[in-house]
């Protein structure tokens, strides 16, 4: 597998927060990358170098979802 290093450039997006940040490890992080399309433009990366890209929408859902409990179980998987 070969990896696309512009793919992995992260530069010029916004950086909102970083999940783990006590190691050198390539946490997850959240990025909103403001030149992407309406539906592109929130980015959560993991520590293995993938994305995910979801609308503002989207993501204000998986917040919703957060915030009433329904993702818990996740956590203690």
């Amino acid at each position: 597998m070969t990896h696309d290093s512009s793919a992995l450039d992260l530069t010029s997006f916004e950086p909102v927060a970083t999940f783990c940040g006590n190691c050198d490890c390539g946490c997850p992080q959240l990025f909103v990358d403001p030149v992407a399309s309406e539906d592109r433009r929130i980015v959560l990366t993991d520590d293995f170098g993938q994305r995910v890209r979801m609308s503002a929408t989207q993501f204000a859902d998986l917040v919703t979802e957060a915030e009433a409990g329904r993702l818990d179980t996740v956590a203690t998987a």
